[in-house]
């Protein structure tokens, strides 16, 4: 599933932007221009990061992964030897820590569903849920720049008896104060229509504004052409 979006030479693991850009649009259903090939700041999406950690390590009963640096196409990731505890980096800047807990399940069918499951939820919650729920506080991101950046993700299971879970979303929260802010955005796991699991996404937003229904008319518009455009 994972093999076409990066390159291994030894416990070394490089991702072009070409790869970083197709993970995106092709998995995540992500648009974010940072995840362009042509993006002056080209960033590989933290979502390729988290699948790759799940496709080596299998999944814990509790995970919680803090997204720490920027990786770009020229960083040579070092993959690190699974623990409970433990941080990918180049040897030198930590850009991804991870801490794991209970039971852990190397199954490939249920690694490739939450894979899967997780990064559609992840990548389409910009424009559609993000800009309704900063709407609610009259307050909207830069148009011009929206930076809106990864901070961590946790995911909690009750046990490892699944095969296949969905998500959905439960009690989105935002946090205002001036300029910045806090995006909580949770989701629930079920099996078979049964709860299995909850977990949370949180970001940071800087350069928040007054709320101008127009513009919002327009940034999502203008979205919503970028996806269709550039969609494989």
């Amino acid at each position: 599933m994972l093999s076409s979006y990066y390159q291994q030479s030894g416990d070394r693991i490089t991702i072009s932007r070409e790869q970083g850009s197709s993970f995106a649009k092709r998995v995540a259903d992500d648009f974010n221009p940072l995840h362009d090939v042509d993006a002056k700041k080209f960033c590989v999406p933290g979502d390729l990061l988290f699948s790759l950690i799940l496709n080596k390590f299998g999944i814990s009963e509790k995970m919680h992964f803090t997204f720490c640096g920027m990786v770009d196409e020229t960083v040579e990731l070092i993959m690190p030897q699974g623990a409970d505890k433990f941080d990918l980096t180049d040897g030198d800047k930590v850009y991804l820590s991870v801490e794991r807990s209970g039971e852990t399940s190397t199954c490939s069918t249920l690694t490739d569903s939450l894979i899967k499951n997780y990064v559609e939820f992840s990548g389409t919650t910009f424009p559609h849920v993000i800009i309704p729920l900063m709407g609610k506080q009259d307050v909207m991101i830069n148009p011009s720049r929206p930076m809106v950046i990864y901070e961590s993700m946790s995911i909690d299971l009750h046990h490892l008896n699944i095969k296949a879970p969905t998500l959905e979303f439960a009690d989105p929260q935002f946090e205002l104060n001036g300029k910045r802010g806090k995006i909580l955005l949770r989701f629930n796991l079920l099996e078979n229509g049964e709860l299995v699991g909850t977990g949370e996404k949180r970001m940071l937003v800087s350069g928040i504004r007054e709320y101008c229904q127009e513009t919002v008319d327009d940034l999502i518009a203008f979205y919503n052409q970028r996806k269709e455009t550039l969609k494989p």
